[in-house]
């Protein structure tokens, strides 16, 4: 072979070698990586909430967010809905039916220790944006459960500090008798000084409760601490007023809904305060969150903790994307990286989400500012810092926000 014929033939062996690599580089790039499945649970069916409802609008919200900003992995997350009605038998059905990698919900402490025990061995991230009970810090999850509200070691002290400051020195207390109502019962006495009564109530809604009002009340009570969710929280305002008891109230964040004092009538809760988990009145995210849902559901929101579910939302997206695969383990691995420093600040809306997702992109690090507080989770899925706030019941029966309080441990 000629010179001329040698070097056309390597000419073409260097081709065909380069359109190799190339059909198999093309290959690769055509396996469609896992989409980011999220399941919700966050909604009961036979109660339907505003609450739960207006959650779950934060959630869709988050998720709109995400998707409009270039999804995760490039694609769109892809959400399954869940009823609390059954929350074991959703989460179950959510993991081993849907093949979700991570769960945003329940609510209440109580469904989330049952939908642990289902998440957990499955290898699947449950984040709730509500559930604040100490008893979930030392639960054995593997390290697959956070929240994105602080827990009630912060919510309790700031609870007897406040009726400390309403002029009371001796209380009863009516707690419900779930992994919430004791966890807050317990940080609250642990905190108060003063004298006390405390009587657990059943879980279950009951027809009278004035059995456990006149018990709370025996040692001469000035005020009546209500640690309970708002169907059962209703009688026993009721009939702690009619039966003259009680005239001064304190109350736990379950039962910031205007709701109740509608239900008890006349302005009979005028002036009564309780405390919440909440932002800060100057977080610029909470600014920019308030804006985008207004702007999406013509409205405003008053109800509790759903500014957390969008939050506990996008961590998720913006973990998954930093661990590049979406699976529950790799995104718990990456999730304390997102929400605190060092990092970029970002922010939440469409604009901050697509900044947070092309930073990570480019291999450098994101501070998720949350539409709440930041994101900045311990060894056991807690925030360190946060807002305890302050309100109360107005004469017209709105809630109107009073203060708050700065926590950081």
């Amino acid at each position: 072979m000629d010179l001329k014929r040698r070097s056309w033939a390597l000419w073409l062996a260097v081709i065909a070698a380069l359109a190799l690599i190339g059909g198999t580089v093309a290959a690769c790039g055509d396996e469609e990586q896992t989409p980011l499945k999220i399941g919700v649970l966050l909604v009961n069916s036979e109660t339907q909430t505003d609450t739960a409802l207006d959650r779950l609008r934060a959630f869709k919200l988050a998720i709109k967010h995400v998707n409009e900003a270039g999804g995760v992995f490039g694609q769109p997350v892809e959400v399954v809905e869940g009823d609390t009605l059954n929350p074991q038998e959703e989460a179950r059905r959510l993991i081993e039916e849907e093949g979700v990698h991570a769960i945003v919900g329940p609510n209440s402490s109580a469904d989330s220790l049952l939908v642990i025990e289902v998440a957990a061995p499955a290898g699947v991230l449950v984040i709730s944006p509500s559930a604040s009970s100490p008893l979930l810090t030392a639960n054995e999850d593997g390290d697959l459960f956070f929240r994105t509200v602080l827990s009630d070691v912060a919510q309790g002290p700031a609870l007897a500090q406040l009726t400390r400051e309403r002029g009371f020195d001796n209380v009863g207390v009516i707690y419900r008798d779930d992994a919430w109502g004791q966890g807050l019962a317990a940080a609250f006495k642990e905190a108060w000084t003063g004298g006390i009564v405390a009587v657990s109530s059943p879980a279950d809604l009951q027809e009278s409760y004035l059995d456990l009002i006149e018990e709370s009340a025996r040692e001469g009570a000035q005020a009546l601490v209500l640690l309970t969710f708002w169907p059962e929280g209703e009688v026993i305002l009721r009939e702690a007023l009619d039966s003259g008891l009680y005239e001064q109230f304190l109350f736990g964040d379950a039962l910031r809904v205007a709701d109740v004092a509608e239900a008890v009538g006349g302005g009979r809760l005028a002036g009564m305060y309780g405390t919440v988990s909440s932002p800060s009145h100057e977080n610029p995210s909470t600014a920019i969150w308030e804006e985008a849902f207004r702007d999406e559901y013509g409205r405003d929101t008053e109800a509790t903790y759903v500014r957390e579910t969008y939050d506990a939302t996008i961590a998720i997206a913006l973990a998954a994307e930093e661990a590049g695969e979406a699976e529950g383990t790799a995104i718990r691995d990456a999730l304390r990286g997102i929400g605190a420093a060092p990092g970029e600040h970002v922010r939440p809306g469409v604009e901050g989400i697509a900044r947070a997702l092309s930073l990570i992109r480019e291999g450098d690090e994101v501070d998720y500012a949350g539409a709440s507080v930041s994101m900045d989770w311990d060894e056991f899925g807690d925030l360190r810092r946060g807002y305890i706030g302050t309100w109360r019941f107005t004469a017209d029966g709105a809630i109107e926000d009073v203060d708050v309080i700065a926590y950081e441990r």
